[in-house]
């Protein structure tokens, strides 16, 4: 496990929330603004949260979605887990920030205006860049305040991703929201440098990534998985009850994943889709130069799972084309 393992909370107690200058009591919810920045027009940019404060003690988990302005599917999934929560039937808390990247979201961009990727920009500081205020404001408004958390993201650009749980598995208590979650694969995922999901482990709080799908759309299959998921993560930590329904499905786990690249330039031909399994060596598609007539083949690294791919056929040399989880 890597150095500063997230902090042991097991007592919680039932009280009022302030979060933004406002007062939320247990057993309401209220929707809080605010201010992040001034844009050059004059018009204040505000930061949209949603808490659901509990009638009864119970942990405080956040959900936050479009840290990457341009990947929609978890401020849908959010949404729909709010419609879903009544404060006198929730132990604990919920903070919920739909939109995190709102200058990405308005300009439909992954990144922020000054090209910087938030989620290489935590914790930020109040002094530093765009990205960096706006990595601290999360931090110190919502992050700090919560024992959970789970970041919901989509595969980039042009690639897609099959529903997945990336999370320090080897701490029991991530583990149990990952299992509990019931994505079709979850595995050890590095932490990358300057990532929400690294900040707030170091602040003791356990906190996942959910990917799935792709950016600029609703992926309703991954939405809905996503909804369930949280829903009975929620459970799990004895924050909410559920009736009877079907258990979370066994997660194929990985501990490594590999890449497959372009070793040419050309039209790709996928023969292999999202969620198949694979064996080494076997052949995945192919890629065609439009007019010398060469073809190069691509071909599985290891056993595994296909859990993304890219969405165009027109690649580069070096392009990224078919991501693969290796079986543990």
């Amino acid at each position: 496990m890597s150095e500063n393992p997230p902090l042991e909370k097991t007592s919680y107690t039932n009280e009022e929330l302030h979060i933004g200058g406002e007062r939320v009591a247990p057993g309401s919810r209220k929707r809080v603004e605010i201010p992040v920045a001034r844009l050059f027009t004059g018009t204040w940019l505000s930061l949209p949260i949603w808490i659901v404060n509990g009638s009864e003690p119970g942990p405080t988990m956040f959900l936050d979605a479009a840290i990457h302005g341009d990947e929609l599917n978890g401020m849908e999934i959010i949404r729909r887990v709010l419609d879903r929560l009544r404060p006198d039937r929730l132990r604990g808390s919920i903070i919920a920030v739909p939109v995190v990247n709102v200058f990405g979201f308005v300009q439909k961009d992954r990144y922020l205006p000054d090209r910087r990727d938030l989620n290489r920009s935590f914790p930020g500081s109040a002094r530093g860049s765009t990205a960096g205020r706006l990595a601290h404001l999360l931090m110190t408004e919502v992050v700090d305040r919560c024992d959970y958390g789970i970041d919901f993201h989509t595969g980039s650009l042009d690639r897609t991703n099959l529903p997945q749980i990336r999370a320090l598995l080897s701490d029991p208590e991530t583990r149990k929201m990952a299992e509990a979650f019931g994505a079709p694969m979850m595995y050890e995922a590095k932490e990358i440098a300057g990532s929400l999901r690294g900040s707030a482990r170091k602040r003791g709080v356990h906190t996942m990534v959910y990917e799935a799908g792709g950016p600029l759309r609703f992926d309703e299959a991954e939405i809905g998985m996503g909804v369930e998921g949280t829903l009975r993560v929620l459970a799990a930590l004895e924050m909410i009850d559920l009736g009877v329904g079907d258990a979370p499905r066994s997660s194929f786990e990985a501990h490594r994943t590999r890449w497959q690249r372009a070793s040419i330039s050309g039209i790709l031909y996928l023969e292999v889709s999202l969620g198949d399994r694979v064996v080494k060596d076997q052949p995945l598609g192919s890629i065609a130069q439009l007019f010398s007539g060469r073809r190069s083949r691509i071909h599985a690294p290891f056993d595994g799972l296909v859990i993304g791919a890219t969405m165009t056929p027109l690649v580069h040399q070096g392009d990224a084309l078919i991501h693969i989880a290796e079986s543990v």
